[in-house]
């Protein structure tokens, strides 16, 4: 990743996940973060921190958001767009905010010019409900406090469900090293599965995953995990 980073023309714009990374579920430790902080900031580049699931992996919207966090810090300018659709469970509503950080307040005047010279003509003014919603809990201490603990209750059950998946496997002895499924956070995981595989479980046992093997680890539960690993079972021996 730091060498294709580096091979960038300087000035390019990388999309970067802050958190419980899509589609793969693997995050970049904090040091990590550092290296890639460090080689953003060599190229001059800007980065944009993807953020629609801060708070599914460890239950600490600090803790999950301390990649774009530590980036601002080193006074990098870069863009945030957060997504509260799922962190909020507000789909429908399409919610979340678009954060520009800059380094001097000339910047930002231009910056903020040209945000309004798209909107305008894009949407003008959107739609408030969500917005409301996500406010009126945000800064209401007892709301924003039980949001928080169901936001821990989430990446919890997300959490046992990979290692439901996981121990199941094993008691199985599936062929393979199906470590990732742990080491993996967020809702999404590679399981490995290669294309052929995921079409015989689509075909054989009505299991549906997109053809590189990712699935959401929230369809994961106590009731389907000896069906899933069963099925997960034959494919891997059988194709």
């Amino acid at each position: 990743m730091l060498e294709d980073l580096r091979a960038l023309p300087e000035g390019c714009i990388v999309v970067l996940h802050t958190c419980a990374h899509n589609p793969s579920g693997v995050d970049p430790t904090q040091e990590e973060w550092k290296q890639i902080c460090e080689v953003v900031k060599e190229r001059n580049l800007l980065p944009v921190f993807d953020s629609a699931y801060q708070g599914f992996v460890s239950g600490d919207t600090d803790l999950d958001g301390w990649s774009a966090q530590y980036f601002a810090s080193q006074g990098v300018n870069l863009l945030i767009t957060q997504s509260f659709a799922k962190i909020f469970g507000i789909y429908n509503e399409r919610c979340g905010n678009l954060i520009v950080v800059c380094n001097t307040s000339q910047e930002q005047m231009h910056v903020f010019s040209q945000l309004k010279a798209i909107i305008r003509p894009m949407y003008s003014n959107p739609p408030n409900h969500g917005a409301r919603i996500v406010a009126s809990i945000l800064n209401n201490p007892a709301l924003c406090e039980e949001w928080n603990d169901q936001l821990k209750a989430v990446a919890e059950r997300i959490l046992r469900a990979r290692q439901l998946l996981l121990s199941k496997l094993k008691e199985l002895g599936t062929p393979g090293d199906w470590a990732h499924i742990t080491n993996q956070c967020g809702m999404f995981t590679f399981t490995g599965l290669n294309a052929k595989q995921v079409q015989i479980l689509k075909q054989k046992y009505h299991i549906y995953m997109l053809p590189s093997g990712r699935i959401n680890m929230c369809g994961i539960t106590p009731q389907n995990v000896d069906y899933v690993t069963k099925a997960f079972d034959h494919v891997v021996r059988n194709a």
